[in-house]
């Protein structure tokens, strides 16, 4: 049902062909497969438990070589404690991956929570491999 059946071809006989790290991921994400109601409304819980219970398909959604590592996993600074809510490793790429799911407008009190966990990470990770 292509137009282009000869990029059809090539993508059944070669894959997708991985020539730059951006290739890797997807953009944008379909998250049909969730079974979530089409709603105004609903919770960053909501669509986290919704992406755990279907797993499988929201790893195949993100692209080729990621594997689930944690949902909610703790950061811990000055005795508080924050929670990310999904981090998956890219094996192909040799990075990990961070989701905090927001509903509504992304903030900029989002955005450096985000710098945050990326910099937590960093710091954690350096620490392991030295």
């Amino acid at each position: 049902m292509s137009r282009d059946k000869e990029e059809v071809r090539r993508l059944s006989t070669h894959g997708q062909l991985l020539e730059k790290p951006a290739d890797v991921i997807k953009n944008p994400y379909i998250l049909e497969f969730t079974g979530l109601e089409e709603c105004k409304a609903f919770s960053e819980h909501d669509l986290e438990t919704a992406l755990i219970d279907k797993i499988e398909y929201f790893l195949l959604e993100l692209g080729k070589g990621f594997l689930f590592e944690s949902c909610q996993k703790r950061f811990s600074f000055e005795n508080r404690h924050f929670y990310v809510d999904l981090v998956f490793y890219n094996r192909l790429l040799r990075c990990y991956t961070i989701i905090d799911l927001e509903i509504g407008d992304l903030k900029h009190q989002d955005l450096g929570q985000m710098q945050m966990y990326v910099n937590y990470l960093r710091i954690l990770l350096y620490f392991i491999i030295n």
